[in-house]
């Protein structure tokens, strides 16, 4: 059975359109883990619930905007999209992550796992389906996500902070335009100058002070092992869960290829992945619109692959993200919730 057949068996169970969602219940910053510094951010999260349903286990999407890992908001991404994932059934978890200026690699991986374990260790509380967790991310919330997923059996990046022994795995990834081989993208830089004046550096990712410079505590050129630790590509085996990936070919910060590697990766494991290679986009979480351009979609499943073909081919909406979920998180159809 091919990807396109997967996905589409799913269309007749979307929710509606999320003009017309319901306001979820929310319930801020809560703590998955003590403030690690004191004055830290990085372990809050926001739980956006369908409303008065919480006596059914429902599948969860935790969600972390991404910063350059330089902020500790992520969290705050989650509020544009909850509304339309709750109203199809979710629960919407937008968790924030600590920023490389207070902890490095891979503590912010720890994070991700802590929140989901925190997240699983509470599941009867606020009716969430511990088997049905998925995480998406744009830029290096992307990275999160993707990190997250394929570290679930890397005892190493476990970390033990929050809560400890529930599995941190989880069941499908939504990766916007996050970045992979940190030692690849300035070969595919499309304007590294433009990159440089924008983040006061001079020599675009490969800087001593560039973003990914600074997540793994040394230049990413002299330190080839932390860069290898860092990247989702290194992870990918035969346990990693379904991914969704949308990138725009336009991107000024993160490369396009980034992508690019991780499907290529993904589909030699022979791994489930959609990929949405967006033109006329850049960096923009503006991807998941109802307008944006129409993609080139390629898939891959069982170690077959091909073009994603018809309306779930076409753009990266949350309407296809929701399509994508429903069958990778093998929910069927979400009862009660809009959907």
């Amino acid at each position: 059975m091919t990807a396109v057949v997967m996905m589409s068996a799913m269309v007749p169970g979307l929710s509606s359109a999320a003009g017309t969602a319901s306001a979820p219940e929310v319930i801020e910053n809560i703590a998955y883990a003590p403030a690690n510094p004191p004055d830290s951010k990085g372990h809050l999260l926001d739980l956006h619930l369908p409303q008065g349903q919480r006596a059914i286990p429902r599948p969860t999407l935790i969600v972390t905007g991404g910063s350059a890992w330089m902020r500790e908001d992520g969290k705050d991404y989650a509020a544009d999209l909850a509304p339309f994932f709750t109203d199809a059934g979710y629960v919407v978890a937008g968790v924030s992550i600590r920023s490389s200026g207070v902890a490095q690699f891979p503590a912010q991986v720890h994070d991700i796992k802590a929140a989901v374990r925190w997240l699983r260790a509470h599941a009867r509380e606020y009716g969430i389906d511990p088997d049905r967790i998925a995480v998406m991310g744009t830029s290096s919330g992307g990275w999160t996500a993707a990190m997250a997923g394929v570290t679930s059996n890397v005892p190493e990046l476990e970390g033990n902070i929050g809560v400890t022994g529930v599995s941190s795995a989880v069941q499908a990834v939504v990766d916007l335009y996050g970045p992979t081989d940190f030692l690849q993208m300035d070969e595919h830089m499309i304007d590294c100058t433009a990159f440089n004046e924008r983040m006061g550096l001079r020599d675009c990712h490969n800087d001593p002070a560039s973003p990914e410079s600074r997540l793994v505590g040394c230049s990413i050129q002299q330190c080839p092992d932390a860069v290898r630790a860092a990247n989702p590509i290194t992870y990918v085996d035969d346990e990693t869960p379904p991914m969704l990936i949308a990138h725009g070919q336009n991107d000024l910060l993160v490369p396009h290829h980034q992508s690019e590697l991780l499907f290529h990766a993904l589909r030699s494991a022979c791994r489930d992945a959609v990929f949405y290679s967006v033109p006329g986009i850049g960096h923009d979480s503006g991807i998941v619109a109802p307008d944006t351009p129409v993609a080139d979609t390629s898939w891959t499943h069982h170690c077959r692959s091909g073009k994603l073909a018809g309306p779930l081919g076409e753009r990266p909406t949350l309407r296809n993200i929701d399509a994508f979920l429903r069958v990778a998180l093998a929910a069927g159809e979400v009862r009660g919730g809009g959907a």
